[in-house]
């Protein structure tokens, strides 16, 4: 699942892909945002994105589309 996440004062977003379900990782944020903690998010790779909850702009959870190549109509 694609992850994009704004980050305040930053010119621009924050893109992983995570093997967590989509109600795991608002559960994530909701938690960061509510205790003013860092959001810590890991990819499927293993790499882990820490962002300050104070920082974020927005978050957006998608479903990703892996694999296109080429042009689309």
């Amino acid at each position: 699942m694609e992850i994009k996440i704004g980050v305040q004062q930053a010119t621009r977003e924050l893109t992983l892909e995570s093997g967590d379900t989509a109600e795991a990782v608002e559960k994530l944020v909701n938690e960061a945002l509510s205790g003013g903690q860092v959001l810590v998010l890991t990819d499927i790779k293993g790499r882990r994105v820490l962002v300050p909850s104070d920082r974020l702009a927005y978050v957006e959870i998608g479903g990703g589309v892996s694999g296109q190549v080429g042009f689309r109509s």
